[in-house]
């Protein structure tokens, strides 16, 4: 049997049970025009005590189908991440409201 694969990503989503979503990147060059592309690529990942959380950068490991697209595992929690907790549709309504806020200009004619 071959060798365990283990690679190493950034948590983006942690929405659900026992599961989180792994963002992993990695660089590779054109074949033809040699630019350096950034290639990404996510896996669902089994999460089995809901540790991990948005933004962490994890290690991952395959292993046997725990579901229909999980074939991966957490092994270890590397980095705990900073994600700001305010949504930005929220950010973008409070800056709104104050430009509402403002009086308007009368036309005179």
């Amino acid at each position: 049997m071959g060798q365990q694969r283990i690679i190493q990503g950034t948590v983006v989503s942690d929405k659900m049970d026992k599961t989180v979503v792994v963002r992993v990147e990695r660089r590779k060059k054109h074949r033809l025009y040699h630019k350096v592309m950034s290639l990404t690529q996510r896996y669902k990942a089994h999460d089995e005590n809901n540790d991990c959380r948005l933004g962490d950068v994890v290690r991952i490991a395959e292993s046997r189908p725990v579901s229909r697209d999980k074939r991966w595992r957490v092994v270890e929690i590397l980095t705990r991440g900073d994600v700001a907790e305010i949504a930005p549709e929220t950010i973008g309504r409070e800056v709104e409201t104050t430009t509402q806020v403002a009086p308007k200009a009368e036309v005179q004619g």
